[in-house]
């Protein structure tokens, strides 16, 4: 059963690649990648992965594609 995680992405953060959790369970997601071109989302895709210990498939965008706030379905 897949798990729903909110986030916050900070694409072009020299301080990534790094996962942040907030105080109300959301997570902030530096990453180093532009915001163009879904670069910036497959990288968070890929932060996620590592950071539950997933396959990059098991990482779903479920919202927010051109947002900063975004919504992610993982198959843990």
């Amino acid at each position: 059963m897949p798990i729903s995680v909110r986030a916050t992405i900070k694409p072009n953060s020299r301080k990534g690649p790094l996962v942040e959790i907030l105080d109300d369970g959301t997570l902030t997601l530096y990453v180093r990648a532009p915001a163009v071109e879904g670069k910036a989302n497959k990288a968070a895709i890929e932060l996620l992965a590592e950071h539950y210990g997933v396959a990059k498939s098991a990482v779903r965008l479920a919202s927010g594609a051109t947002s900063r706030h975004k919504r992610f379905d993982i198959d843990l």
